[in-house]
This record gives structure tokens, sequence and C-alpha cells, in this order.
């Protein structure tokens, strides 16, 4: 079991907070116990990953169980959840139910129960199974297991200086690495205190008194426009940015209002974080720092069965590959993108083109594709939601981009080829997929451009 300290740490008052909800150490362990006792078989368990003690207790109470965990967003439209639901395999859920979810509901803390012992479990076995979007189709479930959980954990532990008198804070969604992983489990296993604002607004922010800050930039962004709030984070001792690219203005704003520069920081689902800037070391605007403990990248040229680095001099752009003990265990009843994404010899492809300086510093300059999209901190891939677009009986042909956006880094826009109403459009994507995945803006065109093959040039729409 990879939360190791949840069960041998001093029973701190108020060790866990979401809102208004505290609760020492020992009560939460108690509450997983009981819910583990209730879990029935081997899982997986779905999770209502609403921000509440709720969804804290059933994700620790899967693992003291040994339990796969899928944390489901709580905005999920009934296509994405039943794709997630049936993908999975999970046999229970836990949280709220929403209608047309076929499968045995728990109760978050059983009356009565007596709490289960923590299972001794192979390392190996997937603990978690988080969906991603990717380039295109459905969400995949990438399986990551504790081994990997603890090892990204314990190199994060070591690159900022994290230790049990730290109090970590964030308001980021409970269903994502960032939020979830980092933020909740990394704290749990560290013995530190958390405390989630449930949203992360600037003034929950100020008001939490950490020594820890997470955040994604459209959140840095709104905590910068409120200077009051930006300035009470100078107590803090670290300021972590980091599931979307964060401008350098941006970076200067928070660095001038709260006395320090940000942490910044990369990593992905299927990888957990591999690159970071130290919390004793050089934070430099646009770049994300250096392997942490145990993770290897290589920078690849553009054309694929090159196997040569490109120079580390800081311009010259690679294709970014990165392995190491933290890195999912592939993606679940996928073998063909499992194929797509390894390279052989441990070596992941992220997808990401980078440049390395001759320090090793790392800084990311785009995707091989357009198809994903970065908008609030979300990995969103277009062919998603393309694919409910083409479901509305107005669309005939649709193309979704993301354009640059000051607040959210960028924005999904619609193309569409067709008649009808934007706005009905971008509620018909609302409800069928996660809230955040619907388009900000429908554009009607009479036809998008095509190429000789007659493929969709995107690239000629974000221009």
């Amino acid at each position: 079991m990879f939360l190791t300290s949840l069960t041998s740490a001093q029973d701190l008052e108020r060790a866990v907070v979401v809102g208004d909800d505290a609760r020492p150490r020992a009560d939460l362990v108690d509450r997983a116990g009981r819910f583990a006792a209730g879990i029935p078989g081997d899982g997986p368990v779905a999770v209502h990953a609403t921000a509440s003690i709720d969804t804290v207790v059933a994700v620790t109470g899967c693992i003291l169980a040994g339990v796969p965990v899928v944390p489901v967003p709580p905005d999920s439209g009934p296509a994405e959840r039943g794709h997630v639901l049936a993908d999975s395999g999970a046999t229970a859920w836990a949280g709220e139910r929403p209608d047309g979810a076929e499968v045995a509901a728990l109760p978050c803390v059983r009356p009565g129960a007596t709490a289960a012992a923590p299972r001794e479990v192979d390392p190996e076995r997937t603990a978690m199974l988080l969906y991603t979007s990717g380039t295109t189709g459905a969400p995949k479930g990438a399986q990551l297991s504790g081994r990997a959980i603890a090892a990204g954990l314990d190199g994060l532990f070591d690159v900022w200086d994290w230790t049990p008198e730290d109090t970590v804070a964030h308001g980021l969604p409970l269903f994502h690495v960032h939020g979830l992983i980092l933020g909740l489990l990394g704290s749990l296993r560290r013995g530190s205190r958390v405390v989630h604002t449930v949203k992360p607004q600037p003034a929950r922010y100020a008001a939490a008194g950490a020594s820890m800050y997470f955040g994604v930039p459209t959140v840095w962004n709104r905590i910068v426009e409120d200077p009051d709030s930006a300035r009470a984070l100078g107590k803090a001792r670290l300021l972590v940015s980091g599931s979307a690219p964060l401008p350098a203005s941006l970076f200067e704003r928070i660095a001038g209002l709260t006395g320090q520069a940000p942490v910044e920081r990369y990593g992905m689902t299927e990888t957990m974080i591999t690159l970071s800037a130290l919390a004793s070391g050089e934070r430099r605007a646009g770049w994300v720092g250096l392997p942490i403990p145990g993770a290897q990248t290589r920078l690849l040229p553009a054309a694929d069965g090159e196997t040569e680095e490109v120079p580390d001099d800081g311009e010259t752009v690679g294709r970014l590959e990165v392995r190491g003990p933290m890195l999912f265990g592939g993606y679940r009843g996928r073998a063909d993108a499992n194929d797509e994404c390894w390279s052989g010899d441990g070596w992941f492809r992220t997808g990401d083109l980078a440049v390395r300086d001759s320090g090793g510093f790392h800084r990311i300059v785009g995707r091989e594709s357009t198809d994903l999209i970065k908008s609030g901190g979300y990995r969103i891939g277009s062919g998603e939601i393309e694919a409910v677009l083409l479901d509305h009986p107005s669309v005939a042909e649709v193309a979704v981009v993301g354009l640059p956006d000051p607040d959210l880094g960028q924005r999904i826009v619609a193309f569409v080829v067709g008649d009808g109403e934007g706005q009905a459009l971008i509620d018909h994507v609302a409800s069928q997929l996660s809230r955040h995945k619907r388009p900000r803006e429908v554009v009607f065109v009479d036809a998008l451009p095509r190429n000789a093959m007659g493929k969709v040039q995107k690239k000629l729409l974000t221009r």
C-alpha cells in the first residue's frame, strides 16, 4: 500500500480539510476503513469525484482495500459516464448515483461496520484508473499502479522539499493527477496537512494559510487579478503551477505580487510528474525544469525512426520521450494505443515538443498534433467533442480547435458546417460530456479547409 504514512502518522487535528469540513487523520482512517469493509469483491469502484470529504473517504477506502479507483468527473454527461463505467468494468459506484448508472451503489460509510484493515497488495497492480482525453475518440483508461504513484510522489517530496510540517492548499478537481494524486494522496502519503478550497477562488486560497499552493495557469491568472489575495500567498514557501503552460507575463506578475517566482513542472496522466524546477533551485519563466529522481528524458528529431538525440542547446526542438518508475502500465484494453505510444525500452512518446539546454532545463514548445486542447488546466481531445457535435441534426461537418485565451490558455472553438444556433450546440456538448469540454464559441462556416487528400487542415483555423 502506497499510503504508508496514513496509518502511521501522528493524529493531527484538522489533517484533511475540504471546504468547511475538517477531519483529523484518525477519523479519516476509521471512515475509510469502514468504507473499505463494504466494497464487494475486487472492484474497480467508480467514485463520483466531487470536492468533498466523501470523495476523500471513498478513494482512501479503495486504496486501503487494494481495489482500483475510477474517479468520475461530477459534471460528466451520460455518454462520457457510460463509456467510463463500461470500459473500466466498474462493479460499484461511490457517491450520489446518477440516473442510468447500472452498478451497485455504496454508502460512503456503512453504519455499524467494522473498519477493514489495510490489505497487502501487489504494488504492480492497478491502483487508479484515470480516463484521459486523447486526440481522437472516447477517453482512454490510464492504469497507474501503486508503485508508480509512490515513485512519482516520492520524487516530488525530494525536489519540492515537501515535509510532514507542510500544509498543502488547492481547489483543483479530485479526478485528475494534479488535484487528486499530487494534492490529496501526496499529502496523505507525506503526512502533511491538506486544505481543499472546493473552488479555486483567490480569497479562499488566501485564507488557507498554507505553505504550498497548487494551481493551473487559469487559477493563477485569477489570483493576480486580486492583488490582496495574491500578496497573502507571499507567506507560503512554494507556489506550483502545472497542467498547462504558464505565460511568462503571468509568471512575472505572480513573482511581483507574492515575492517569489512560481515553480513550474511538467507531466501527464500517463507519466505523473517527470520534470520540475527545484524548490531550492532556479525558477525560470517558461521552463519546466529538470527530471525528478528516477525520471529520464530524451529529445528525438522530428523524423520517425531516428534515435540520435537533438543537441542540448536550448533552441533545437525535439520530440519529448520519458521513462521512469512513475509511468503508467498502459491503457486498459487498448493494445493499439499502447503500441503507438511506447517506442521501446520503456520510453513513452509524450506527443509534446521540447527544447533542453546544456544544464538539463526543459521548455515545452507545443504539440505534435493540433488535436489536443489545454483549456483551464484540462487536457481535452477535440475528437471527442467533434463526435458529439456530429450527432446533432444541425451539424453536417465540424472541426474543433483551441484558440489562444488570456484566462483559459486555450478556449475551445467549434467550426461548424450546418445550420442551427450556436448556444444550442454548446449546450448539447455540455449535456453529453463534462461541462469544461463544451465549446466556448461556435463559428459557422460554409466549408472546412482541406488538403488534397480531404483531411481537414486545422492549422488554418487557428491562425
